[in-house]
């Protein structure tokens, strides 16, 4: 069910900050640099990217479901952005194996390239499921072009071939089933030997937006492979909380051993999806064991604590408070979240720049009085605007009711130029209802399609002709409100 709200300032300052996010120049990554390096913790450029385009999706999907003119744009140019070497590169180094829990397998392993052909589904995952959520939401098949999602590379310093991998959302989708296959649904590694939960939900949503677009059952068929071989050994740990990852070689499972608030909030928001009632069940117990309460109603999160492997002290992001703000925002747990933003609002810095909203990347683990300050580019410029955005339930909704062919049959607005803010955009019994305001800038003009013959439309209180298509230029001022009247 849609929400009838209208998005207050800090949802749109998130909507523009990831809108100004997606126009950065090529290989522009400032302000998303986390504290890992080489790309392959928690926090990096794949992560930040493809939550931007699920929040986008959701907010289209609950908040704004007659705009798409606002979100389309900013996900074309994410999902290029995820695309990008940058992005990908890392998988050069990992998929060679040696690390603690590969290592004794890296003579086997060779270097690749090709980043989506195996293993690596916390990237290939990501450009499956973003892509096809475009498609579905907008009812294109922009990705299902030939050569629609390419990764390539080439550098003149290094020499040799040109590296080019050619997909779209069919072939790789096509991959990604087959891995799941292959590995008797237990799932597909992350880094080689290594099957994370995580990693392995958003391919399940993948699967079910394809099988909106085909009418097929392979999400359905995936579900129950993957249920009955974890049954063997279960996805919560001896002490309640979601088991982090299985061996491949050797199916021993690592537990969540260090208790971390982002393993239990990434995974349970993810398997709402497609678990609802399991999650739910286990929400409150497990949620308990990581929140910290502080000053007037605010609420913080524990911090994972650093690893230390072969004596090194493990230097990432675990984005612990933005991923549990995201899984309270799925399991519709308002107390909590509002204790976060809370929380975030007063000790993290919110910054505003041209009307977009973050909470820049802070080091500091508290400040004086012990209240946490430390965040990273993950959760100031994603997570807290992904879980202001959702709705109870967001992606178990967007996951359980596709749209079907008449809201795409229902007027919309199809092109909204980047100085308008719209802050509602609904059809209510057949009337589309909608709210603007123009920022400082020209491009301010709104497109309005799939207009039915002899509609009435209004707009800042003016009956103007409407039939088919309509372009409005939005006035400085106010928000104003449009309503389109069959």
């Amino acid at each position: 069910m849609t929400t009838p709200s209208v998005l207050d300032e800090a949802q749109l300052g998130h909507l523009r900050h990831w809108d100004d996010l997606s126009r950065r120049l090529p290989h522009d990554w400032s302000g998303m640099q986390g504290k890992g390096a080489g790309e392959d913790d928690f926090g990096s450029y794949r992560f930040q990217l493809a939550y931007m385009i699920y929040g986008l999706a959701l907010t289209h999907r609950h908040r704004l479901p007659a705009a798409p003119g606002v979100v389309r744009p900013t996900i074309q140019r994410l999902i290029e952005k995820l695309l990008m070497p940058d992005v990908w590169m890392y998988w050069r180094d990992a998929s060679r194996g040696g690390m603690v829990m590969n290592a004794h397998l890296s003579e086997g392993y060779h270097e690749e390239w090709d980043p989506v052909v195996r293993d690596n589904i916390m990237y290939s995952a990501y450009v499956q499921s973003c892509a096809l959520l475009h498609d579905v939401l907008f009812a294109d098949d922009r990705y299902a072009q030939p050569g629609a999602l390419t990764f390539e590379h080439w550098s003149f310093f290094w020499g040799g071939e040109p590296k080019r991998f050619v997909y779209d959302r069919e072939s790789l989708n096509e991959n990604l089933y087959w891995q799941m296959v292959q590995n008797g649904y237990l799932g597909i590694a992350c880094e080689p030997n290594c099957v994370f939960q995580i990693c392995n939900q958003p391919a399940i949503l993948g699967f079910r937006l394809h099988d909106v677009i085909t009418g097929g059952d392979r999400a359905e068929e995936v579900v129950a492979g993957y249920q009955k071989a974890w049954a063997d050994f279960g996805r919560l740990d001896d002490a309640g909380h979601y088991n982090q990852m299985i061996l491949e070689d050797t199916k021993v499972v690592a537990p969540n051993a260090l208790q971390a608030p982002w393993v239990d909030a990434w995974c349970g928001a993810l398997m709402n999806t497609w678990n609802r009632d399991f999650v739910r069940e286990n929400y409150p117990r497990q949620v308990a064991d990581f929140l910290i309460p502080g000053p007037d109603g605010t609420i913080s999160v524990r911090s994972t604590p650093a690893m230390n492997v072969m004596g090194q002290t493990v230097v990432n992001d675990t984005c612990d408070l933005g991923w549990v703000a995201a899984w309270a925002s799925e399991m519709g747990d308002r107390a909590t979240l509002d204790g976060i933003l809370a929380h975030a609002d007063r000790f993290m810095n919110p910054t505003w720049r041209d009307g977009a909203l973050s909470y820049p990347r802070n080091d500091t683990p508290t400040d004086a009085d012990g209240n946490r300050t430390d965040i990273e580019p993950m959760s100031g410029n994603v997570l807290i605007g992904y879980a202001r955005l959702n709705v109870p339930d967001g992606l178990h909704t967007l996951y359980q009711e596709p749209w079907g062919a008449e809201h795409f049959a229902e007027p919309a607005l199809t092109e909204v130029g980047r100085d308008v803010e719209v802050s509602r955009a609904q059809v209510v019994d057949g009337v589309l209802h909608a709210r603007l305001r123009r920022r400082s800038g020209d491009e301010a003009t709104v497109v309005i399609d799939r207009v039915p013959p002899g509609a009435r439309l209004r707009f800042d209180g003016q009956e103007i002709a409407a039939d088919g298509t309509v372009t409005l230029e939005v006035p400085p001022g106010p928000a104003r409100d449009l309503e389109l009247v069959p």
